[in-house]
């Protein structure tokens, strides 16, 4: 993929912010990859990337067995921006002096202006930065440049006097940094000469013809699950080779309201794809009989749905290739011990594995984009904005909102609450600002009053969360008028629910699915 782009290198040093730098410098429509921390620097001048972003890391540059990338980097001529521990780095490599500072900042701290260049360029004097560490560069020398301090750190930005090195201590990715998005344009385009004109809509061109080549006259096979994903990859697969192109959909019944007619009208009806639609909610239900804990649901589900896509897919003449919807966290979210991506991708999709034992090739084109990049381009393919930005499900189903045993008449209680949730969430113009809103079935009975009779009847949650990946997300304080319809329609309308809670738990501590 963007073969022609400029290309911004962004070496890992495990930071739990790395997926942010990246976004961050996609939105600056420049296109970056995540690579390990100690890619040499031979490699590096081979790709021949605009510049080189260093990241953050939970280590110490001055203890023994730090992470030490290649110090060549620096002779390239290609300019460098190191951020927390990837400046520490930076400026070790260089001559400066770095240790324990005197006192450790964590969170917001207000910085002040020392000097403007070409990274500081249109930052006021004093603005808020985001901190999160324990070492700082204490001695510059004669090699750097004080571009910004802060009460417990006198460089908390710097560049090198000769060497295209710049370093800040803070982490202008996250949104607490004022001027964050600023500061990375100006390296972007002031330091590094980028142009910013690549855009997702590049990706699918680039994509389709990447697809035809891989597959040539072989056929391919993608489990369609209906989410964003793998409808994103059907249609752009299918633009790529037609009917060439076998979506096999297994309805397990742990679907939302109407998926499988959803699924059938979208993509068989609208786009005329081979569509391979596979009824099995019993044997599903049948597997799922007597079974309370989440992680023995989630294996049976996973278990079963790879068992019943190996029969079908199996049943396919000439089938050599498999499509699967991994996308780029997917890919940055598998990382070695030493904080580097590995080489091996975590099976993030429920047909992980196939590949080896159906002897499948394995075609993934969405593996270089961040979710909202997929829905942009399945916008620019022509699917329907209500099928590009529908919210993440989880892959067990229902089945993980269930709480306790699935049986089909709970399936069918919670998936009337569910679809209440999300049509109200709808007529409130919040569906698209809001990551995930959803119901819960509760292993819960309550006692209520309807009609003076007593009742002994279910409880639903309702969660709703706010989210930019899913790794963190706070709860969404929907308008307590909203939430007063969400509970008495679900209550009025659903049989034997007579209870509406509403979660305002955070990730952390809590996740945001209950199973």
């Amino acid at each position: 993929m963007a073969e022609n782009a400029e290309t911004v290198l962004v070496l890992d040093f495990g930071a739990q912010y790395n997926q942010l730098i990246a976004r961050r410098i996609r939105e600056a429509n420049v296109y970056c990859r995540i690579v390990p921390y100690d890619i040499p620097a031979a490699e590096v001048k081979r790709m021949n990337p605009r510049g080189i972003i260093l990241t953050g890391g939970p280590a110490s540059v001055y203890e023994e067995g730090a992470p030490m990338a290649d110090p060549g980097i620096f002779d390239l001529g290609i300019s460098v921006l190191g951020i927390c521990y990837g400046m520490q780095w930076g400026a070790f490599v260089l001559g400066g002096d770095v240790s324990a500072a005197s006192g450790r900042e964590y969170g917001r701290t207000r910085a002040h202006l020392e000097a403007t260049d070409e990274l500081t360029a249109n930052l006021p004097e004093m603005f808020e930065v985001w901190m999160s560490h324990g070492d700082s560069l204490v001695d510059l020398g004669e090699q750097f440049v004080p571009l910004v301090s802060t009460e417990w750190c006198p460089h908390a930005a710097v560049r090198h006097r000769d060497k295209p090195f710049w370093g800040v201590q803070f982490h202008p990715e996250v949104t607490h940094t004022e001027y964050g998005r600023e500061l990375f344009q100006n390296f972007l385009y002031r330091i590094c000469g980028c142009s910013g004109d690549w855009k997702v809509e590049d990706f699918v061109e680039e994509a389709i013809e990447k697809i035809r080549r891989q597959v040539g006259e072989g056929r391919v096979v993608l489990g369609l699950s209906g989410g964003v994903d793998s409808s994103v990859l059907a249609v752009l697969l299918h633009r790529a080779v037609g009917d060439k192109l076998t979506c096999i959909f297994v309805d397990h019944g742990l679907c939302r309201q109407n998926e499988g007619a959803l699924v059938r009208e979208t993509f068989e009806r609208h786009f005329g794809l081979n569509l391979l639609y596979v009824e099995a909610e019993g044997q599903f239900l049948k597997r799922l009989e007597g079974v309370s804990d989440p992680e023995e649901k989630r294996k049976i589900v996973g278990d079963e749905f790879i068992e019943t896509f190996k029969r079908e897919a199996g049943s396919i003449p000439g089938a050599h290739f498999l499509a699967q919807g991994t996308i780029y966290p997917d890919v940055i979210e598998s990382v070695s011990a030493k904080g580097g991506p590995s080489a091996v991708i975590k099976s993030h999709h429920n047909v992980g594995g196939l590949p080896e034992e159906l002897g499948f090739e394995l075609v993934e084109p969405l593996r270089d984009l961040f979710k909202d990049e997929v829905r942009r381009a399945g916008e620019a393919l022509g699917l329907p904005r209500e099928m590009v930005w529908r919210q993440p499900f989880p892959g067990p189903g229902l089945a993980v909102r269930v709480i306790g045993e699935v049986t089909r008449d709970r399936l069918d209680v919670l998936r009337a609450a569910d679809s209440i949730v999300e049509e109200e969430i709808r007529k409130a113009g919040l569906y698209e600002d809001v990551w995930q809103a959803f119901a819960v079935l509760l292993p819960v009975e309550s006692v209520g009053v309807m009609g003076d009779l007593r009742t002994y009847e279910n409880v639903v949650a309702v969660r709703a969360v706010e989210s930019e990946d899913a790794m963190t997300a706070d709860w969404v304080r929907l308008p307590y008028d909203l939430l007063a319809r969400l509970s008495s329609r679900i209550i009025n309308e659903v049989s034997g629910v007579n209870r509406v809670v509403y979660d305002i738990s955070s990730k952390p501590p809590a996740t945001i699915e209950w199973e």
